[in-house]
């Protein structure tokens, strides 16, 4: 993998952490509880633990991919796991 491909690739991992945070954050926003409508409060609830839990999996296993990515793109083999 060419240096620039794998530093585009790093990059991109950690902006898809950014984005999951973004997307998680729209989901609380839209299923909270309000005076007017929306969910009860403890289906909101179970839905941000559970989405949560997701999101934070996601986001550990693409901060070691963009570590490893970067790595390459600065001349550094992968690193061991």
């Amino acid at each position: 993998m060419s240096p620039k491909v794998a530093r585009l690739a790093g990059l991109g991992a950690f902006g898809a952490c950014g984005l999951f945070v973004l997307i998680y954050a729209y989901v609380v926003y839209l299923s909270r509880h309000t005076t007017t409508g929306g969910m009860m409060q403890s289906l909101s609830t179970l839905t941000w633990i559970s989405l949560a839990l997701v999101v934070l999996a996601l986001i550990a296993a693409h901060i070691p991919l963009g570590r490893q990515l970067l790595d390459i793109a600065n001349g550094r083999g992968p690193r061991g796991v």
